[in-house]
């Protein structure tokens, strides 16, 4: 080895031995607290479609109603069937294809977990969150049985919940456009001169709808 050679070596050990001495620890910016395991699961409530993420607890039809009378039935009628303006939440099955749809928990939700989910973060409305796991499982419960995908004594939990066949499972697909519509894509699309000039045949002056106006020339419809 040169001598040159060694030199440049030693340089990049020495580099390297320092660097590695001086490797960065972590900063302290002095700015709020490290976030706690307790804190974190307060935020970590989502729940799959597969049933991951759901909590323990469970939930009656039966307990569902009470819940579901004191808390939603106010927005979403007693039946499912919406009051004013609000969501309906029950029947519409077979309605998605049609000219008017209705979109429900019974003929829209592919999944009970995900419509599980959707309570669990979001509902009551205006007061979300506020309801225990029991509560959501029997609420949930509640609304299923409204659709008739459940009966009178089911109990909804982490354990039963796959038992629950929603009608719209399979009627969510892929987004295929990019196959399905491929014939109507044009390679070379026309970028200038595409439309032939535009040639006026009349003038509203002519037929008096702007009879006021007299500096338009008089004349017929061409």
């Amino acid at each position: 080895m040169s001598k040159w050679a060694s030199l440049l070596a030693a340089a990049a050990l020495a580099v390297s031995a320092s660097a590695f001495a001086q490797s960065p620890k972590p900063q302290n910016y002095g700015i709020g607290t490290q976030a706690t395991p307790e804190q974190i699961a307060g935020w970590d409530i989502d729940v799959r479609p597969d049933g991951v993420g759901l909590p323990p607890g469970k939930g009656s039809v039966k307990d569902g109603e009470k819940v579901y009378l004191e808390r939603c039935a106010a927005c979403h009628g007693e039946f499912g069937e919406s009051a004013g303006r609000w969501p309906q939440l029950a029947q519409g099955k077979g309605t998605l294809a049609t000219h008017d749809p209705v979109k429900t928990v019974g003929s829209y939700f592919p999944y009970a977990a995900s419509f599980f989910d959707y309570i669990r973060r979001a509902m009551p409305f205006g007061d979300a969150q506020s309801l225990s796991n029991n509560e959501i499982y029997a609420v949930t419960a509640f609304i299923l049985n409204l659709n008739d995908i459940v009966d009178d004594n089911f109990v909804l939990s982490k354990e039963t919940w796959s038992k629950v066949k929603m009608p719209n499972e399979g009627g969510f697909f892929d987004d295929d456009r990019k196959v399905a519509e491929k014939a109507f894509w044009n390679s070379k699309p026309c970028m200038k001169d595409c439309r032939p000039p535009v040639k006026i045949t009349g003038h509203a002056s002519v037929i008096d709808v702007t009879p006021d106006d007299k500096s338009i020339r008089k004349g017929g419809v061409e």
